[in-house]
This record gives C-alpha cells, structure tokens and sequence, in this order.
C-alpha cells in the first residue's frame, strides 16, 4: 500500500499514516481540559491535527522531530484540512523512508548542480571564477550548500531550496544586465549565488527545518560573510575593492535595516540583487502558499499572517492553460486551486509591505 500523504487527503476522510512531528504544543481548552496540538509534516506539505483524549499519558509518548503513525478523521475547519487523531503511535526512523517526510525541490539535484558548473565557468573575472572554484572544491560546502532550504517556512521551503532560489536570482540577473549599461555582471552573479550561504550553518535541515544556535546568535549574513571572507583568502591576489563589493552585496541583500539589512545597497549590483532577492522569495511564497490549500475551494486563499493579505487564486487562465506547480516529487497540482499556509520569520522580514520594486512598475523588465 502506498503512502497517504499529506496533500491528498480529502475532507472526511480516514487517515491511516506515518508523519513527522513539526511541532507539538499542550494547551488547555475553555472546559479546562487539556488538549495537544500538532502541526505534522511529509514531503508533501504539512497539517494540523488535535488530540482530545488521554494527552498527559500520550505526551510522553513521542515529542517534536519523532515519526509517529496516526490513525484519526480528517475534516476542513476554518477552510483548513486538519485531523482529529483516534490513535498514535511513534516510529523509529529505519522503519520509515526518510525522502517520503522532507518536502524536495522540484527541479532534480543534478541539473541544479550541472547549471551551477555551467554559471561558474562562464564567469570572465578570473579571481570571481576562481573565487567559487574555490567553494565548489570545497565538498562539504558543496553537500550543505545542494541540501539546504532558503528559508525556514517562507519561500523555497525544501531541500535543495537555497540552490534552486540561487540559481533563479542568476537566471533573473542575465535578464537585467542587458537592459542597462555598466553593470558588472560577474559580480552580481557571484553575489547571487552567494547571497544567501550562510544559511548552510544558520539552518538545521535533516528533519524539521529550524534555526541552529549560530542562526539565532550570528544569522545567515554575518555567517555568509565569514564564509566568503574565508575563501578569499585562498585566492592568491584576489584584489580588496572587488572583495569589499561583493561582501557589500551580502551584508545590504535584504535592502532595509528593518528587514535584517546590516547595511542598506549603496552600488548598482547591490541594490539589484535587494530586489530580484524579493521578488523571487515571494513570488515562490506565494505560489506555495496557493499552490497547496487544498481544504478550500474558494477563489481566495486563506489569510497569509507574513504578507498580511489574503490572495486571489484565479489568473485569467482559461483551464486547459493552468500552470502546475509541483508540491512534492510526485504530486503536482493547479496553480490556481490548491494552497497550505507557510509562515516564516527567519528572512528579517515581518510582512509584506517591503515594496522595493515601488517605483519601478513602468519599466518593462521581463
């Protein structure tokens, strides 16, 4: 019998399933008794369930990032699929499949990888093509730097997702640069690639997706900068100024100091690679965040608490022209029908009223 997952469970329905533990809360209801709230988690997406019954026996059962095999009812409330668990039961990790509980890009490893190659021996700067030679030798970097996700809950939640957002502000950037003059197009790819490296120590991953202790002490910039300042020591002559520029570009990506920016740009490459870096984060967010509500036939999603706003699902699209967007390794469903809010608070970023692109709506970049 195949796996149910997460996205396919319908309203109504049984379910019979192993998940992984995301979070696990205690809370008492107005009656005074006490229930355990769950948010569960596969490949696929992620889901509330509700315990109601025996919650001081089972608490101490199983806690957050265990497996566990539940048994209960799944139902839609407040336009969200959640389950109402009858039975659970926790599961050791060697008799589970661990790639059926870590949701993964879409796009496959290895084309992201060969792309990466193909990008870094197209860069003319002998000391910037040098300079990631230096990181893509480096095979402990390179096996954090394909597995990470760009974010904790906001945009690109999955593994390999820090590489595939890279590899898409790269993409982005060679459409920019042949529209104006004098850009350096060397530096703002390698800042594209790098702008976001920290996040390989400043995330955990190889279950539930969560800060480590140099991510809540340091964060992904201060860590990313350490990083990139390290390898250019390894790169005989690698000239200051260019080294300062592309150090720049990591410390001000974030654009305001508001939004986690040490530094706001103050160079053309700089204050480009701020807005495709946004542009990108929540053009994925929001398609994830459509892409997967799945409870809810409405034509508007559920209110997303980050971007505080609800979003209209429907594109103008005739049917047969409806987009997919593929959730997990096997499921790929309608841009325009399905959604399961993500929320997340690592980016610096409290909402959606960062506009950097205000301003700029006029200009006909893609």
């Amino acid at each position: 019998m195949s796996k149910q997952f997460i996205s396919q469970i319908k309203d109504r329905e049984t379910v019979n399933a192993e998940f992984l533990v995301k979070d696990k809360i205690m809370a008492m209801a107005k009656n005074g008794k006490s229930y355990m709230n769950l948010r569960l988690m596969d490949k696929s997406g992620e889901i509330e369930a509700k315990i109601w019954d025996n919650t001081e026996q089972l608490d101490k059962q199983f806690d957050k990032d265990d497996f566990v095999k539940v048994r209960g009812k799944a139902s839609v409330y407040m336009n969200k699929m959640q389950i109402v668990i009858a039975e659970i039961l926790k599961v050791q990790e060697e008799e589970v499949t661990l790639a059926d509980f870590l949701p993964v890009s879409p796009r496959p490893l290895d084309e992201m990888l060969e792309e990466l190659k193909i990008v870094v021996s197209s860069l003319t700067n002998s000391y910037l093509r040098t300079l990631m030679g230096v990181f893509l030798s480096d095979e402990e970097f390179m096996k954090m730097y394909s597995h990470a996700p760009a974010a904790k809950a906001m945009h690109h939640v999955y593994i390999s997702g820090l590489l595939e957002h890279s590899l898409a502000l790269v993409k982005l950037a060679k459409t920019i640069v042949p529209l104006y003059g004098g850009i350096n197009e060397d530096l703002l790819i390698t800042g594209a690639l790098l702008h976001d490296v920290g996040k390989i120590y400043e995330m955990s991953y190889e279950r539930v997706f969560d800060y480590t202790d140099a991510g809540k002490l340091l964060g992904h910039i201060t860590i990313g900068v350490e990083l990139v300042d390290e390898k250019i020591r390894l790169v005989d002559g690698f000239p200051h100024e260019l080294g300062m520029l592309l150090k720049h570009m990591l410390l001000s990506h974030h654009g305001q100091y508001e939004y986690g920016s040490p530094k706001r740009p103050k160079t053309i490459e700089a204050t480009i690679l701020n807005y495709l870096d946004d542009m990108d984060s929540k053009i994925n967010g929001i398609r994830t965040h459509i892409a997967k509500e799945t409870a809810s036939s409405s034509s508007w999603t559920a209110h997303h608490r980050l971007y505080d706003r609800y979003f209209f699902k429907n594109n103008g699209m005739e049917a047969g022209e409806e987009e997919t967007v593929c959730v997990q390794d096997e499921l790929c469903v309608p841009l325009v029908s399905e959604a399961n809010e993500k929320t997340d608070a690592g980016d610096g970023r409290q909402t959606f009223k960062n506009q950097p692109l205000k301003g700029l709506e006029n200009l006909k970049l893609f």
